[in-house]
């Protein structure tokens, strides 16, 4: 009998959506037992987590209906041979705006007032009373924010950081770049500029990544940009880890060719670039954008609809590759 397999357990009321929907295995997986699991034939859905890599070799392999990624980026799947396959693949999509531009907005203050440093002074009985010169910062309004990308969640940090009073630059598809009508710009029609990514570059103050994992923005941000960059300027990255060379970010971090960092991704997610705890110019969160409770049982909610449409035999209500639906039937 068919059953679902779930990698990790996710929030309410995701496993109760499963379970009504099927025969659920739970149980955690290394990547060769994924391996063997989805070429088994005893699941027809995978429900996913962004530790697990669906590639090409694996996926060739497997006797699979759809995977239901709990995550609203899916470049852990190779979409091009999922839908080659037949494999429909799903995620949660317009779930985390808000709660990933908060956590872009938290970095910009965090890293310009130096948050973390202030707090690990105070805990460790340093702290003896004010003082002029005491872990001074950098000021937020009145300072440019660069976005690379303008989708949902820059959208929302661009909002966020209009109200900071900051002037908002962003470029929509770097490195390269495509026409925005007013139209298209809505609400940020005549409060926002439109900039090349080379301008983004040079005269932010600073610079947050929200843009997809492709082939064009991987080391997105690598020694050459960061060179170009204001000695005085901030990366901020809640988007994808690979986008940022992390060990020419250290490098820079050292150096002083930019003035810190606060990120909540990593290129080897878990595994940090070598040096990178211990600067003391950084802000490391544990990838926590949608951390919230109401998000993750919202993901939980859709990830596990999206299984349990696809373990039923209807096309999911949030497919990334609605065309391999198609190719299967």
């Amino acid at each position: 009998m068919s059953r679902i397999l779930v990698t990790t357990e996710i929030p309410a009321p995701g496993m109760d959506i499963l379970r009504a929907a099927g025969e659920v295995d739970l149980r955690e997986v290394d990547h060769q037992q994924l391996v063997e699991a989805c070429a088994s034939g005893e699941y027809s859905v995978v429900v996913s987590q962004l530790r697990d890599r669906f590639d090409a070799e694996l996926l060739e392999s497997a006797s699979l209906v759809g995977i239901s990624n709990y995550a609203v980026g899916f470049d852990n799947i190779d979409i091009a041979a999922a839908t080659q396959r037949g494999i429909t693949v799903a995620n949660t999509p317009g779930v985390l705006t808000d709660s990933t531009a908060d956590i872009a907005m938290l970095l910009i203050l965090s890293t310009a007032r130096r948050a973390v440093e202030a707090d690990a002074f105070v805990r460790s009985g340093a702290f003896t009373g004010w003082e002029p010169e005491l872990l001074l910062g950098s000021d937020v309004s009145r300072r440019v924010l660069g976005l690379a990308g303008f989708g949902r969640i820059a959208r929302a940090t661009a909002r966020r950081a209009l109200g900071f009073g900051m002037t908002v630059k962003f470029c929509p598809r770097p490195p390269g770049d495509r026409e925005v009508s007013e139209n298209e710009l809505g609400e940020f029609a005549g409060r926002v500029e439109h900039a090349s990514w080379d301008e983004i570059v040079t005269t932010s103050d600073f610079l947050s990544l929200h843009v997809p994992l492709s082939d064009s923005t991987h080391h997105l941000v690598d020694t050459a940009v960061l060179g170009a960059m204001k000695p005085s300027a901030i990366v901020i990255n809640t988007a994808r880890g690979p986008v940022v060379d992390e060990a020419a970010l250290v490098t820079a971090l050292r150096e002083g060719t930019v003035a810190a960092a606060g990120l909540d991704v990593y290129e080897r997610e878990p595994a940090l670039e070598p040096g990178l705890a211990e600067l003391p110019n950084t802000v490391l969160l544990p990838h926590v954008g949608s951390a919230t409770v109401s998000v993750r049982s919202e993901m939980a909610r859709l990830c596990a609809t999206n299984a349990a449409a696809m373990f039923g035999g209807s096309m999911p209500p949030h497919p990334v590759n609605p065309d391999a639906w198609s190719h299967a039937g």
